[in-house]
């Protein structure tokens, strides 16, 4: 239950699989057709699943299902970790945390018949020997992926507000060695790599340093893909790195700018972005110079958002020259800072779990908001939606990031992912038009040309 990227997590533990074990792979982003009736069959001795938080009422609906069929069944990743207590009923083990050196252990333990209800690593582990190695080799038995995953750190210094990483992975970035990596960047036989790592380039210096040496020797050793990764918007300053990612393979870069209000940047605690809000542009060309496209990841439903704010938002974002645009509802998430601010202050309204948890999926409001009724963001994030569905903009937004980038295969890029939210909005288009009938001849949020 993941994205249509590959969800780097099952190809990791596939790979510390010990090799007597056969390993299948299901991701429900192909569909859900045959899943049980595979899992049910007879053919597995045991079941694991892992899904974020949106797809926990699911997995908890799939683990009835092979318990009822006395098949045991596993649960971990993000979920399991920051709602264990919830999850412990539903599963005959759950897994809490990274699991990378404790998996073979619960095998061993699943084998003499003495499979513990819950597991849990003593410390975050250094990802040397092998852990964090993905198996490049393995697609879903339902599905095939387009594009590869694979990571070279773990753990985030940044604290944001509405994030989960820097408490489950850790503030402190554990990098894997340079020689690992290559070896499995190699093994990928798809064209296209995501590079999962929550912030790439890192934030000190010496972070900075060790991703240009691996870069050095991405270009020196590496097969040639093409890739994007996530860093944050100071690196628009680094020529140098943004250059050595290009050559590298680099096409594109996911920033969390979040918000051009510094109050809204302060409550999420984005100190980062703003002692740079009155640089957004000089850095985005930054990027652009060097061949790299800008994927702007924003938040409304702040507590100074209203309806108007939105679609000056989604404006804003386009004359600054971000390529890709992507606005998210404020999302409560368990395991943050802003879930226990939101609980603590009574402004969670989806709060019937485990069923309402399928509404957290960044379309949804599922607080109160303070400038504006949760209906009122709802609906302004229907319009901007219809907006950006309009196939001409998209083939702006990739004649703009060619002229910027001067890349072909940079503007490429930019099409390919402007296309696939295109088709994911009009996805919802249907759902939207039960929900917002009275909006359906309401003018969209148009975007500037």
């Amino acid at each position: 239950m993941s994205s249509k990227i590959p969800y780097l997590g099952l190809q990791v533990l596939a790979k510390c699989t010990p090799k007597q074990h056969q390993v299948d792979i299901y991701d429900e982003i192909f569909g859900r057709q045959g899943i049980v009736e595979s899992l049910i069959s007879g053919i597995y001795d045991l079941v694991g699943i892992t899904a974020m938080t949106s797809g926990a009422a699911r997995a908890y609906e799939l683990a009835a299902i092979c318990r009822e069929h006395k098949i045991p069944v596993i649960f971990g990743g993000i979920h399991a970790t920051t709602c264990s207590d919830e999850a412990q009923p539903h599963f005959d083990s759950i897994v809490i945390g990274e699991a990378d050196e404790i998996w073979p252990k619960i095998l061993d333990d699943f084998q003499a018949g003495k499979l513990q209800p819950r597991y849990k690593a003593d410390e975050l582990p250094e990802l040397v020997n092998g852990v964090g190695t993905g198996c490049q080799d393995v697609d879903p038995v339902n599905g095939r992926y387009t594009v590869a995953s694979i990571q070279t750190s773990r753990g985030c210094p940044t604290g944001c507000r509405f994030c989960s990483v820097t408490k489950v992975n850790g503030a402190k970035i554990r990098r894997r060695p340079v020689d690992e990596i290559i070896d499995e960047w190699n093994s990928i036989k798809k064209s296209f790599v995501f590079i999962v790592d929550d912030n790439f380039f890192g934030l000190s210096k010496t972070q900075g340093q060790w991703s240009k040496e691996f870069l050095h020797q991405l270009i020196r050793r590496g097969k040639k893909h093409l890739w994007f990764s996530q860093t944050t918007i100071n690196m628009g300053d680094d020529k140098e790195a943004l250059d050595l990612a290009y050559k590298a393979g680099c096409r594109a870069m996911l920033v969390g700018i979040e918000s051009f209000e510094e109050d809204s940047l302060n409550s999420f605690q984005k100190k980062l972005n703003c002692q740079n809000i009155n640089r957004y542009q000089e850095l985005i060309d930054g990027f652009h110079r060097s061949g790299i496209a800008v994927f702007g990841c924003f938040i409304i439903g702040c507590d100074n958002d209203t309806p108007e704010s939105i679609g000056r938002t989604a404006r804003t974002a386009v004359n600054l020259g971000v390529d890709i645009i992507q606005i998210t509802n404020l999302t409560p998430l368990p395991g943050t800072d802003l879930f226990e601010e939101f609980k603590r202050n009574d402004r969670i309204l989806a709060n019937n779990y485990p069923d309402d948890w399928e509404k957290y999926t960044f379309i949804n409001t599922v607080f109160k908001p303070k400038s504006m009724t949760a209906r009122e963001m709802d609906e302004a994030m229907f319009l901007f939606r219809r907006g950006a569905v309009e196939r001409h903009w998209i083939l702006k937004r990739t004649i703009k990031s060619l002229i910027k980038t001067r890349s072909i295969s940079t503007a490429l890029f930019v099409h390919g992912m402007n296309k696939g939210f295109l088709e994911l909005a009009q996805a919802q288009v249907p759902h939207d038009a039960k929900l917002f009938p009275h909006l359906m001849n309401v003018p969209p949020t148009h975007f500037p040309d």
